[in-house]
């Protein structure tokens, strides 16, 4: 049984967890000896932390806990070996964690909120409004749950681009991504981890003077406030000239590329003329392009252009040196759009 009281180790930094420990009559270095048993090893138990004694890890259960959700659904995708992963919190709130292997990667999609309130009109996270931050332990766990399903329990990755905006959640967002990068925890390289962000200007000014190499990706969809505003509420705290000047200022300070993502939607931002406005918006910055044909959802009822309308749109960047790809989603056959399952979960008990 674990105390009321029992502190979750899963939201103490390294650092912290160190402090901790001495706060508590410990040696330090038995801090790392636990954080390498969860972290290096994925044992989340003290009774089978085999260099501690008996005794230690009696002591050490009475103040503290390595608390993992519950896994309320999985789903592992025919197509591209994807799985999706629906995690149940303690509170019984329920997030989205996505593991995507491929031959060099391992990467996993994390969630940072239980909802979203920017209720981006193609994404299936804010559909349902939004409820709270998760702490970094319920963070952490996706990752830990995700690497659990890898061959050689290994992850390379981490895409904050599940359910929420995860500079809304700012503070324990720094910190995940910081015991990510610690060596005495996942030890994951600072530049193997993206932030995505709806565009959220003054934490994109903050993140700048952090020190982090971490990758930044910004969802755009709409080279001008119509298009943007149309489908990106937050347009109207953050239209695109602040957004952009925002984006040149971080590429300057920190000399690394920004990756802007652009859903394409037919109808709404993905003719020609949206193509060629986009270049001229982008060309000679530090960045580049990631197009996504669109991902359907229940509550917004478009299509994505034809592959050929596609492949036009890219060559139209790519002709005015914006560098651009396509990146077709993982997981369909899985629901693993961003707040997808999470919201069929959710329809299941209304």
């Amino acid at each position: 049984m674990i105390p009321k009281s029992a502190i979750n180790i899963l939201n103490l930094t390294p650092d912290e967890l160190k402090n901790k420990f001495v706060e508590f009559g410990f040696e330090a270095y038995r801090a790392d000896q636990v954080l390498g048993w969860i972290y290096k090893k994925g044992v989340y138990d003290f009774d089978k932390m085999t260099n501690l004694s008996v005794d230690l890890c009696e002591r050490f259960k009475k103040i503290f806990s390595i608390t993992l959700p519950k896994v309320a659904e999985k789903e592992s995708s025919h197509e591209d070996k994807s799985t999706k992963l629906l995690l149940k919190l303690e509170d019984g709130d329920l997030v989205e964690a996505v593991y995507m292997p491929t031959e060099h990667r391992q990467t996993v999609c994390i969630s940072s909120q239980v909802g979203c309130k920017f209720h981006c009109a193609f994404c299936a996270s804010g559909q349902g409004g939004f409820l709270r931050n998760l702490r970094m332990s319920e963070i952490l766990s996706q990752v830990l749950m995700a690497r659990d399903l890898s061959p050689d329990k290994k992850i390379t990755n981490i895409v904050f681009m599940g359910i929420g905006e995860p500079f809304d959640n700012y503070g324990e967002l720094l910190r995940t991504v910081r015991t990510l990068n610690s060596k005495n925890a996942f030890g994951i390289g600072a530049r193997k981890i993206t932030i995505s962000t709806c565009g959220i200007v003054p934490k994109i000014e903050a993140l700048s003077k952090e020190g982090l190499q971490v990758e930044l990706s910004v969802s755009l969809h709409g080279a001008n406030d119509t298009v943007r505003g149309a489908v990106m509420p937050v347009n109207k705290a953050y239209p695109v000239k602040s957004l952009i000047e925002a984006c040149k200022r971080y590429a300057a300070k920190t000399k690394r590329v920004i990756t802007f993502e652009y859903i394409l939607i037919k109808g709404v931002n993905a003719s020609e003329k949206e193509a060629r406005e986009l270049a001229r918006l982008l060309k000679g910055m530090l960045c580049k392009v990631n197009l996504i044909p669109y991902n359907p959802i229940e509550e917004f009822s478009h299509v994505a252009p034809t592959y050929p309308e596609i492949v036009h749109f890219q060559k139209i960047l790519q002709a005015a040196g914006v560098k651009a790809t396509v990146r077709f989603s993982k997981g369909k056959d899985i629901q693993a759009a961003c707040g997808q399952l999470r919201s069929v979960q959710i329809k299941k008990h209304v």
